[in-house]
C-alpha cells in the first residue's frame, strides 16, 4: 500500500488537492521498481521535487542521485560531461575524467530538459539505458554502469519526434512509466499552503516577519494565471515579502504586485467581470454569494459542537495559519452564462437554471445543484463530489437526504 503522507515528508512536498494525491500515490507505485520513468509537466511545475522523491523511496535512495541539467550544457561537451573523457582526447583534456553516469553507479541520474539534447547524444542515452553501457570520449572501451533513469521535459516530445528533433526510440523507452505534474493553476486548493511554506521559510531565513495574507489576497492570487507556476508564486512571496517588510499581505498589495489593476480584481465588492449585462452581473453574483455561504455554513456546523462551542476534536482540520484559510472557490467564465458553471469537456459543469435564482431556499440550491451535477455528469459520483468540493461521504448524504435518483 502506497504511503502517501511518507513521500511527500521525504522530499518537503506539499499539497493536499486530489491531483498532487494522485501524483504522490503513482510515485509511490513507480519508486520500488528498477524501470526508467519520465516526467512531464510545464516549466516551474516541480519536476525536480518529482525526480527526488522517485528516488528517495527506491531501492538506491542510499545510493548517489546525480543531477543533470542538459539544456545548460553546451552541446560541444555534453557528451564529456554524461560519458567522461580520455587524457588528450580534446584540447584542454589533460587528464581521465569520469562523466556524470560513472558518478551515478549503483543510484540514479535525473536528466532535467532531456529534450535539449543532440541527436548524436540521444542514440548514446539510449545505450545506456537498454544496455547500462557507454564509452568516454576518446576511449575505445566500453564501460559498464548499473544507474536508474529519470527524465523530465517540459517539452512536447510527441511533436519533437514527428519533427525529427527527438529519437522515436529513445521517446518510446522512456515513456514507459510517465508522471504528469499539475501546473498551479490545475490544483489553486494548494495555493494557501505553497503561500505559507515560502513565507515561513523565507522569513526566518531572512529574519522577516511573516504575518501572512488576508483571505482576500490569496483569493486575488487565485484569479492569476501563474505561467511560472509553483517557481514564479515563490518569488512573487518572497519578493513582496521585502517590499512590505513586517506588513500582512493585503489584496491591493497583491493587485498592484501583479499588475492586476483595472481587471476584474480592481473592484473587491464585484468579484466579477463587468463588461456585460447588468441583469447577467446580478444574477451570477446572488448565486456565488449563494454557494458561497452554503459552504460557511457547513464549515461552522463542522467547527461548533452541540453547546455552541467551538470543537476541539476537530482542531486538526484547521490551517496552521487562519490568515492564509480561504474556502474553495467555484470558478466562473468572464463571458459565460452565469447558469454556465461547468461545461463538462473543460472541467465545467451546468448547475443552476437562472429561472431558479430568485426566491428560493438555501436548501432548493443545494438540491438543484447536486442532482444538476450528477445528471451532467452521468451519475458519477466521485466526479461529482470532486466538482462540487465535497467528501463522497457528504455527498452520499445529501443525495439520501434529497431523494436524489439516478436519470
Amino acid at each position: 500500500m502506497v504511503d502517501i503522507d511518507k513521500i511527500q515528508k521525504s522530499v518537503g512536498m506539499i499539497g493536499e488537492s486530489e491531483e498532487i494525491r494522485d501524483m504522490v500515490h503513482l510515485i509511490g507505485q513507480v519508486a520500488p521498481t528498477e524501470i526508467s520513468v519520465l516526467i512531464n509537466g510545464d516549466s516551474g511545475s516541480g519536476k525536480e521535487m518529482v525526480a527526488k522523491a522517485v528516488h528517495k523511496n527506491s531501492r538506491r535512495k542510499f545510493e548517489p542521485y546525480i543531477v543533470v541539467n542538459c539544456s545548460a550544457i553546451p552541446a560541444g561537451i555534453i557528451e564529456s560531461e554524461l560519458f567522461g573523457h580520455k587524457k588528450g582526447s580534446f584540447t584542454g583534456a589533460g587528464e581521465d575524467r569520469k562523466g556524470y553516469f560513472e558518478a551515478a553507479h549503483k543510484g540514479s541520474i535525473f536528466l532535467d530538459e532531456i529534450g535539449e539534447t543532440p541527436m548524436e547524444t540521444q542514440a548514446k542515452l539510449l545505450r545506456v539505458i537498454e544496455n547500462g553501457e557507454f564509452l568516454r570520449v576518446g576511449d575505445t572501451k566500453t564501460q559498464k554502469v548499473d544507474v536508474r533513469i529519470i527524465a523530465a521535459t517540459n517539452r512536447d516530445l510527441v511533436a519533437e519526434v514527428n519533427e525529427g528533433k527527438f529519437r522515436k526510440d529513445l521517446y518510446f523507452r522512456l515513456k514507459t512509466i510517465t508522471i504528469q505534474v499539475p501546473a498551479l493553476k490545475n490544483h489553486f486548493n494548494d495555493l494557501h499552503l505553497y503561500v505559507e511554506r515560502f513565507g515561513l521559510e523565507f522569513g526566518a531565513k531572512n529574519d522577516i516577519a511573516f504575518k501572512g495574507f488576508t483571505s482576500e489576497a490569496l483569493q486575488t492570487m487565485k484569479n492569476y494565471h501563474w505561467p511560472g507556476n509553483i517557481r514564479e508564486l515563490k518569488n512573487f512571496v518572497e519578493s513582496i515579502l521585502v517590499m512590505k517588510m513586517g506588513n500582512r499581505i493585503t489584496r491591493e498589495m497583491v493587485v498592484n504586485a501583479l499588475g492586476m489593476a483595472g481587471k476584474d480584481a480592481s473592484n473587491p465588492n464585484l468579484p466579477v467581470f463587468i463588461d456585460r449585462d447588468s441583469d447577467d452581473v446580478e444574477r451570477e453574483l446572488i448565486l456565488r454569494q449563494l454557494l458561497f455561504l452554503r459552504q460557511e455554513v457547513n464549515e461552522i456546523k463542522q467547527l461548533i459542537q452541540g453547546d455552541g462551542r467551538i470543537s476541539q476534536s476537530n482542531d486538526s482540520n484547521l490551517p496552521s495559519n487562519t490568515a492564509l484559510y480561504l474556502p474553495a472557490n467555484i470558478p466562473l467564465d468572464s463571458h459565460q452564462n452565469p447558469s454556465e458553471i461547468m461545461d463538462i469537456d473543460s472541467g465545467r459543469i451546468s448547475a443552476i437554471d437562472p429561472e431558479s435564482i430568485g426566491d428560493v431556499s438555501m436548501k432548493d440550491v443545494e438540491h438543484e445543484l447536486i442532482e444538476s451535477t450528477l445528471g451532467k455528469l452521468n451519475n458519477n459520483r466521485r466526479k461529482t463530489a470532486k466538482a462540487l468540493g465535497l467528501s463522497e461521504r457528504t455527498l452520499y448524504r445529501k443525495i439520501k437526504e434529497f431523494n436524489i435518483t439516478k436519470k
